[in-house]
C-alpha cells in the first residue's frame, strides 16, 4: 500500500502525471491518442501487405483502420485545439462526424465479413497464441465496461464519442476472435463455421451501424437542448 502511494505521489509530481491522475477527461484523450498511434501502425501494415500481395482483404482492413484513426484523430485534435475547455459546438460537430464514420465503418466491416467468407480468410493460431489473443480481447472488453461504469455520469460529448469508438472496436475484435478460435479450436465443419461467422458479423455490423446513428441523433438532440431550441 505504501509502495502504491509512493508511486502515485511520484507521478503526481509531474505536470502530465498530475493531470492523468486528477482529470478523467485528460486520461480519456490520452488513451485515445495511444490507440490512434496503434491504429495508424496497423493501417500502414495492412496497406503495405495489400499492395505487395494485391489483396483486397488487406486493403479493406487498411480502410477499417484508417476510419478508426480518423475518428480518434478528430477527438484528439478537438481536445488539443481547445485544451480542457473545448466549446460544446465543436464537440457536437466531432460527435456527428464520428457518427457518420461509424456508419461508414459498419459497411467496411460488412465488406470484410463478406471477403473473409467468400475467400475463406481466417488465421489459424497455435493454442498458446490463441489463448493470448483471447485474453487480450477479454481485457479490452473488461476495460470498456469499467470505463463505461466509471464515466457514466460524465456525459460530455467528446468523452461519449471516445467511449463509443471503443465499443465499436471491441465489437469488431470479438468477431475477429471468434473467426480465429473456430478454425484453431473448433470441430465444426466449414458450413457451420461460415454460418456462425456470418451471423456474428451481421450482428456486429448492425451494432456499429446503430452506434453511428445513435451518436448522430444524440448529438443533434443535445445540441438543440444546449441552444434552447427543443
Amino acid at each position: 500500500m505504501k509502495a502504491k502511494q509512493a508511486v502515485i505521489q511520484k507521478i503526481e509530481g509531474t505536470k502530465i502525471g498530475k493531470r492523468l491522475i486528477q482529470e478523467q477527461r485528460f486520461r480519456a484523450v490520452c488513451s485515445a491518442a495511444i490507440s490512434l498511434l496503434v491504429n495508424i501502425l496497423y493501417a500502414f501494415y495492412h496497406v503495405v501487405l495489400g499492395v505487395v500481395n494485391q489483396s483486397l482483404w488487406f486493403i479493406t482492413m487498411f480502410a477499417y483502420y484508417v476510419i478508426l484513426s480518423a475518428m480518434r484523430l478528430s477527438a484528439v485534435l478537438c481536445e488539443r485545439k481547445h485544451k480542457s475547455s473545448a466549446p460544446e459546438d465543436t464537440e457536437y460537430f466531432v460527435a456527428k462526424l464520428c457518427g457518420g464514420l461509424l456508419i461508414l465503418l459498419s459497411f467496411i466491416l460488412a465488406g470484410i465479413v463478406y471477403i473473409s467468407l467468400s475467400q475463406n480468410v481466417a488465421v489459424k493460431h497455435h493454442e498458446i497464441v490463441m489463448i493470448s489473443i483471447a485474453t487480450y480481447t477479454f481485457c479490452k472488453i473488461t476495460a470498456a465496461v469499467i470505463k463505461a461504469i466509471k464515466q457514466r455520469k460524465n456525459t460530455a460529448p467528446l468523452l461519449t464519442v471516445i467511449r463509443t469508438i471503443g465499443y465499436a472496436e471491441v465489437a469488431a475484435s470479438i468477431l475477429t476472435l471468434q473467426r480465429s478460435m473456430l478454425v484453431s479450436f473448433g470441430t465444426m465443419d466449414n458450413a457451420d463455421i461460415d454460418l456462425m461467422n456470418g451471423l456474428t458479423g451481421l450482428a456486429v455490423c448492425l451494432f456499429i451501424l446503430l452506434l453511428g446513428i445513435f451518436t448522430i441523433l444524440r448529438s443533434s438532440k443535445e445540441r438543440m437542448k444546449t441552444h434552447g431550441t427543443v
